[in-house]
C-alpha cells in the first residue's frame, strides 16, 4: 500500500487523469443537468466542452495557467452555444483551486474574478422564470459560495507553502551563520591557543637553554653554580608542562578532568616572579610599579603577562650577553600601561616592522593580537641610543 502511495505522489498527472475520465463518464452518462435539455454524446457543442473541462482537469498540475484559460474558454462556449450546467463544470472549481494554490499570480487573480462572475452569468443565461428574479439573486450567491470557497482554499494552501519555505530558508540562514560563526570561533580559538603556546615554548625554553649552557660552561669550575642552574632547569621545565597541559586541556573534547590538573592563567601578579626567572637566568631586569595596584580584567593581566614574557624573551634572544633591561606597569585610572626597553642589539628591521619572515617575529605578531583583542595599542621598534623598545597601553573597558 505505500508503494502504491508512493507511486502516486510521484505521478500526480496519472491521478489527475483518473478522476478527469471520471468525470468524464458521470458528463456523458447524465448530461446537462436542466430539465428542458436533451442531448446525445454526439452533440456539436456538448462533445468538446465536456472535453475540455476533463482535460483541463487532467493537466491542471502540469499547466495551471494554460487550463484556467482552457476551462474559461469551455464556459463561454457554454453560454455561446446554450449548453447548460453540465457535471463536468466541477472542473472549474478544481481548476480554480490549483491555479489559486500553485499559479501565477495574475492567474490567481482571474480565476477569482471568473468564479465570482461564473454564476451570475449561469443564472442570467439560464434562469428559472418560476423562481422569480429574486429567487434567481439568491441562487446565483448560493452558487458563488463554491467557487470562492476554491479560490480561498487554494490561496490559503499558497501562504501556507510560502510561509514553510521562508522557515526553511531562514532556518538554512541560520545554519549557515551558525558553521560561519563557529568556524570563526575555532580559528581564533586556535590562534589564542598558538600565542599561549608560543609563549609558554619560546620564555620558558630559552630560559633553560640559557641555564643549560652556563651550567655546561661552570660544570668543573663551580658546581654549585651548575646544580643551582640545573634545579633552574628543572622548575622551568615543570612550569612549561603546567602550562601546556592547561592549553592542551582545552583541546581535550569529552574527557572529564579534575580541576586539579589545570594550573590558572597567569597574572599582572606573577609579572614579578618572571622578572626573578629571567634574573636567575643571568638577564638583569630593573621591575617597577607606578600607581596603585589594582584587580583588572583576566584578559588585561593575561596580556600584560604575555607582553612583558615575551619582551624579555626577544632581549635573551637577539639583545647580545650583556643586555640588560627594565619593566614599568603604570596604573592609569583607565587602563594599564607596559614599558619594556633592553640596551642590546635590538631585533632586526623585519622582525618588528614587516610582522616577521621564513617563519621568525610570532612573538610581535602575537603580541599585537592580543593588544588587539583587549582594545589597547602597542608600539614596537628600536629605542633611541640603542636597544629594543616595547609600549603597550591596555585599557580596562572591552573593546567593543
Amino acid at each position: 500500500m505505500q508503494r502504491l502511495y508512493d507511486f502516486l505522489r510521484r505521478h500526480p498527472t496519472w491521478v489527475d487523469a483518473f478522476w478527469a475520465f471520471v468525470l468524464l463518464g458521470m458528463s456523458v452518462l447524465g448530461g446537462p443537468i436542466h430539465s428542458d435539455y436533451t442531448v446525445g454524446v454526439t452533440d456539436s457543442a456538448f462533445v468538446p466542452i465536456t472535453l475540455a473541462l476533463c482535460l483541463s482537469v487532467a493537466l491542471r498540475r502540469r499547466m495551471p495557467e494554460k487550463m484556467l484559460v482552457l476551462a474559461a474558454l469551455a464556459g463561454f462556449a457554454q453560454l455561446i452555444f446554450d449548453v447548460p450546467m453540465i457535471p463536468a463544470d466541477f472542473a472549474m472549481l478544481v481548476v480554480i483551486y490549483t491555479v489559486a494554490a500553485n499559479g501565477a499570480r495574475w492567474a490567481s487573480r482571474f480565476a477569482l474574478a471568473g468564479g465570482l462572475c461564473a454564476a451570475p452569468l449561469a443564472q442570467m443565461r439560464w434562469n428559472d422564470e418560476q423562481t422569480g428574479m429574486l429567487g434567481n439573486a439568491v441562487l446565483a450567491v448560493i452558487l458563488t459560495v463554491p467557487f470562492a470557497l476554491a479560490w480561498v482554499l487554494g490561496d490559503s494552501l499558497r501562504t501556507r507553502r510560502a510561509y514553510f519555505a521562508q522557515l526553511e530558508e531562514r532556518a538554512a540562514r541560520l545554519e549557515k551563520e551558525r558553521e560561519a560563526q563557529a568556524k570563526v570561533a575555532v580559528a581564533a580559538e586556535r590562534a589564542r591557543i598558538a600565542r599561549e603556546l608560543h609563549d609558554v615554548v619560546a620564555h620558558n625554553v630559552s630560559v633553560m637553554v640559557v641555564q643549560a649552557d652556563g651550567a655546561a660552561y661552570v660544570l668543573d669550575a663551580a658546581p654549585d653554580q651548575a646544580k643551582k642552574a640545573l634545579e633552574t632547569i628543572s622548575s622551568t621545565g615543570r612550569q612549561a608542562l603546567a602550562e601546556m597541559r592547561r592549553l592542551l586541556g582545552v583541546l581535550r573534547t569529552g574527557e572529564h578532568q579534575e580541576v586539579g590538573e589545570y594550573v590558572p592563567q597567569p597574572d599582572v601578579e606573577q609579572i614579578d616572579d618572571l622578572v626573578e626567572q629571567c634574573r636567575t637566568a643571568g638577564l638583569p631586569v630593573d621591575f617597577k610599579i607606578e600607581g596603585t595596584p589594582r584587580p583588572l580584567p583576566s584578559g588585561v593581566e593575561l596580556t600584560a603577562y604575555r607582553i612583558v614574557q615575551e619582551a624579555l624573551t626577544n632581549t635573551r634572544k637577539h639583545g647580545g650577553p650583556n643586555a640588560g633591561a627594565s619593566v614599568r606597569l603604570v596604573y592609569f585610572d583607565d587602563g594599564l600601561g607596559l614599558l619594556v626597553e633592553d640596551d642590546g642589539k635590538g631585533a632586526p628591521h623585519e622582525l618588528y616592522e614587516e610582522g616577521g619572515v621564513d617563519g621568525q617575529g610570532h612573538g610581535l605578531i602575537g603580541m599585537r593580537e592580543r593588544v588587539g583583542m583587549v582594545g589597547g595599542t602597542l608600539d614596537a621598534g628600536p629605542r633611541p641610543g640603542g636597544g629594543f623598545r616595547i609600549s603597550a597601553l591596555l585599557p580596562l573597558k572591552p573593546a567593543h
